[in-house]
């Protein structure tokens, strides 16, 4: 597969995901702010309608696209001893307090579903009594890292609930063939430094937004810059956003629906002024230029005019109420297309408004699953799909998404 993304819209040829397991299952009440959980999921509707939301991106897929399970990914990586020994070497490291290095000879003799069952569900049946808390946050692949074009960017949480998945993703990169054009030129973080996919968003080779969030720090993001200039893009707007739970990444705020049109939550993209900053080198410096606003930022660095769409609509608390079960976290599976939860059902009345057809997910299964889905120019759907028990885990669509290589907007 040409890994390469080069927008946030194009057609989407592959995607890593992946559905929740026993994991999410092991969220002890007790522990759910630990885990970063604002609630507990039921496994066997969460699995449901995770992989009814997988047909949905299988049915608008060209020929040959991949739906692929990071676990399967995974599984394969681990049986290359290098790279088993590679990722227990980094885990014992970054995790002194768990004392794992006295658990390593065990720890190098687990084949590679024992090893993943220890990573996801922290369980080490060798060594009766020892344990690590559970990896849920695995359902939401977005953050793990992002391509933009043809490098990619390997995500460093914020948070030791998640660096599991952090090392997992790096080892993938390392040693999996599916990496191996982006391995050498990898953008990679490191020490206190921290960035996650969902505050990365590609609005083409040359400009990406990257928000300063709650999880991506001022000097992760940039350090991601850094090397995001050096492999061609020529702009990186930064978006200051609110450092709260509910906006935890930029993409919980602001989600791109099509090449000119975006899902905002209007108190935090809309209301807020002076937050942006362009960065772009200059010979060997990187230079700074305040922008009023991110949709005055777009529209200069693009020559477009934006249209920002208001997430729940015009009525203030359904804004706060559909923000919270991702109403602005859309995923687009080609220009105009796009998925998000049915239950924010203000946000879509008002992408109808905007021009939008409106199905839900077994239409659009029933209407393009046979014959294939190919996008047509001015084609507006928006799709939505259950789920319930999903967004308890404080993330939607594109949260749930990496995606790896994308149609460009010239093919």
């Amino acid at each position: 597969m040409d890994i390469n993304v080069s927008s946030e819209i194009g057609h989407l040829q592959g995607v890593i995901v992946h559905t929740p397991g026993h994991e999410v299952s092991l969220v002890n009440p007790e522990l759910k702010d630990e885990l970063l959980f604002d609630d507990i999921i039921f496994e066997e509707d969460a699995r449901i309608e995770h992989l009814d939301m997988l047909e949905v991106f299988k049915t608008a897929m060209p020929a040959g696209g991949n739906v692929i399970e990071i676990l399967d990914l995974l599984t394969e990586v681990f049986k290359n001893e290098d790279a088993r020994l590679f990722f227990i070497e980094q885990l014992i490291k970054e995790f002194p307090e768990e004392n794992l290095h006295v658990v390593e000879k065990e720890l190098r003799k687990l084949d590679p579903k024992e090893l993943l069952v220890f990573v996801t569900q922290g369980y080490l049946e060798r060594s009766k009594g020892f344990s690590l808390n559970p990896s849920p946050n695995l359902l939401f692949t977005r953050d793990l890292a992002a391509v933009v074009g043809d490098n990619i960017l390997i995500s460093r949480a914020a948070k030791k609930a998640r660096m599991r998945e952090s090392l997992l993703m790096e080892t993938l990169v390392e040693f999996h063939p599916l990496f191996e054009s982006v391995r050498e030129d990898a953008i990679k973080i490191s020490g206190h430094q921290s960035i996650e996919g969902g505050d990365v968003l590609v609005v083409s080779n040359k400009l990406v937004l990257i928000g300063m969030s709650e999880r991506t720090s001022f000097s992760g993001l940039m350090k991601g810059t850094e090397g995001l200039l050096n492999s061609g893009v020529e702009t990186v707007l930064a978006v200051d956003i609110p450092k709260q739970r509910s906006s935890m990444h930029l993409d919980t705020i602001f989600t791109f629906a099509d090449e000119s049109e975006c899902i905002v939550f209007p108190p935090a993209i809309l209301e807020q002024k002076n937050n942006v900053v362009a960065l772009f080198k200059d010979g060997d410096s990187i230079k700074t230029e305040m922008k009023s606003s991110l949709q005055s930022a777009l529209e200069e660095e693009t020559g477009r005019d934006f249209n920002f769409i208001k997430c729940g609509g015009e009525d203030r608390t359904n804004q706060f109420r559909e923000q919270w079960t991702d109403g602005a976290n859309v995923f687009a599976l080609a220009p105009g297309v796009i998925v998000g939860y049915e239950r924010n059902t203000n946000t879509f009345n008002t992408l109808v408004d905007h021009g939008y057809d409106l199905m839900n997910q077994f239409e659009f299964i029933e209407e393009y699953g046979k014959e294939g889905f190919t996008p047509k120019d001015g084609q507006k759907i928006a799709i939505s799909f259950q789920g319930h028990e999903l967004c308890r885990g404080r993330g939607g669509a594109r949260c749930m998404t990496l995606p790896i290589s994308r149609k460009s907007l010239t093919q």
